[in-house]
């Protein structure tokens, strides 16, 4: 195992990463920027280094002052947590010249599987379930037209590069391509600096299904339960639970033969998501690779008993996954997460950066909150808006709910407006309750326009 990690990273994720480091005995050092002085996390590590001014591009995202904050500080190894340089092959290759560990998976493994389109070839080859989709990138408006025209509308243009919702469009008429086709464009390029988009054929009514994969150096391979990410708005997650309410065994076992067909496929390791498309008849579809640990691991580690961050430091370091001998393909109960977020959902869920002037954190049998706040804390506009997870576990979903129930009741987070409200409006709905939400349910149920 390692002595000494850098988390290039802040927030929460940075925080989560340096308890598991803790509880392995492993060092730590934060980097942060000057906006992030006086934050938990920084005083959490063993050590820490400032890497530069506010503005990410000046700090969370500046390659060369990260690795020499690890050089210097003679950390052996780098955890990107999630966002910023997360994902980012170049930043891992230079981790890697520079004599560290990433602690991730191989800079190829991120560059093919980031590469939308290449990453639907590589699975279509290997047997995975596709939706039908363009062939490479669409160069212009003129060809998302003609391919759209073939496959028939309505269709989905995505940007190649990332993810997370960023340069996604809906496109349900040839009137709307235009526009629809520059907007994601511009917003791929802003998001991903690549303009680079495809098309692929829009599933009406889907579920959002994920499988969390671990892969290690001695050729295992697991797949955990899956996650139901169905509740977002444009294309963000919100809540997350595990197990869906409509997978059944014998689906969930086929998920679990996809997600790992498609580790081997691209020779992975470490940790990873495979996220697929469920759609009304049961029939699942790849839709992309997320190479890094998700935000909603916590889901997964509450039916599972596997904390996640630690398999993940433990494949990086050279040692086998840890679980190997547990049955892992059923879920062990039901757990939900909420995103608390620094948000406005009565009016477009508009950041709310400010000082928090209370904050008192949901507690008792069966909830989980990770956060790096506390009273007197100022959220930023800098950075992503999330506050707060609040995950609760329950013997089955009914006890979640009602669990999730009274733990929102219970949390109290002032001086800012947050999304929970929001989530107490949901567990009140219907649908939610009934477990039947797709993609659209805010925009159905909850009354937000697209």
């Amino acid at each position: 195992m390692f002595e000494k990690v850098l988390i290039a990273n802040r927030g929460e994720v940075a925080l989560r990463v340096m308890r598991a480091c803790k509880e392995l005995g492993v060092k730590t050092v934060a980097v942060y920027s000057e906006a992030d002085t006086d934050t938990y996390p920084v005083a959490y590590a063993d050590e820490k280094v400032c890497i530069g001014p506010a503005q990410a591009s000046r700090s969370y995202l500046n390659m060369d002052n990260i690795i020499s904050a690890a050089l210097n500080t003679k950390a052996q190894a780098i955890h990107p947590g999630y966002g910023f340089l997360a994902e980012n092959a170049d930043f891992a290759e230079k981790v890697i010249e520079n004599g560290l560990v990433w602690i991730g998976p191989s800079p190829e493994s991120i560059r093919l599987m980031g590469d939308k389109a290449r990453a639907k070839e590589t699975m279509h080859a290997c047997g995975v379930p596709i939706i039908m989709g363009s062939k490479g990138i669409v160069e212009s408006t003129v060809a998302a037209v003609n391919y759209a025209s073939n496959i028939g509308y309505p269709v989905l243009i995505k940007a190649s590069a990332g993810g997370g919702g960023k340069g996604m469009r809906e496109v349900w008429s040839q009137n709307e391509m235009e526009a629809q086709f520059t907007a994601a464009r511009a917003e791929a390029e802003a998001a991903f600096g690549c303009a680079d988009v495809y098309i692929e054929k829009l599933v009406p009514h889907p579920r959002h299904i994920e499988v969390q994969v671990l892969a290690d150096d001695f050729g295992n391979r697991i797949a955990l339960p899956e996650r139901d990410c169905s509740v977002q708005r444009r294309h963000q997650k919100l809540i997350e639970e595990s197990p869906s309410t409509v997978v059944s065994s014998g689906i969930r076992k086929q998920l679990a033969m996809a997600a790992l067909r498609a580790v081997r496929a691209v020779d992975y390791r470490n940790a990873g998501t495979i996220e697929f498309l469920l759609d009304e008849t049961g029939r699942f579809y790849f839709m992309e690779m997320n190479t890094r640990v998700q935000v909603e691991h916590p889901v997964s580690e509450e039916v599972s008993g596997i904390d996640i961050i630690k398999e993940q430091l433990r494949i990086a370091a050279g040692e086998p996954i840890s679980c190997l001998k547990r049955d892992l393909s059923e879920a062990q109960g039901h757990a939900i997460e909420f995103r608390i977020n620094a948000e406005d959902p009565d009016n477009g869920f508009r950041p709310c950066p400010g000082k928090i002037t209370a904050y008192r954190v949901a507690a008792g049998p069966g909830v989980r909150v990770e956060s790096y706040v506390g009273v007197g804390s100022v959220i930023t506009p800098y950075y992503d808006s999330m506050v707060a997870k609040l995950i609760v576990r329950g013997q089955n979903r009914e006890e979640a709910l009602a669990r999730a129930s009274r733990a929102l009741d219970e949390f109290v987070i002032e001086g800012i407006k947050t999304t929970i409200p929001f989530h107490k409006a949901v567990l009140a709905n219907e649908t939610f309750r009934a477990g039947q939400v797709t993609t659209d349910f805010i925009e159905t149920q909850m009354g937000e326009k697209k």
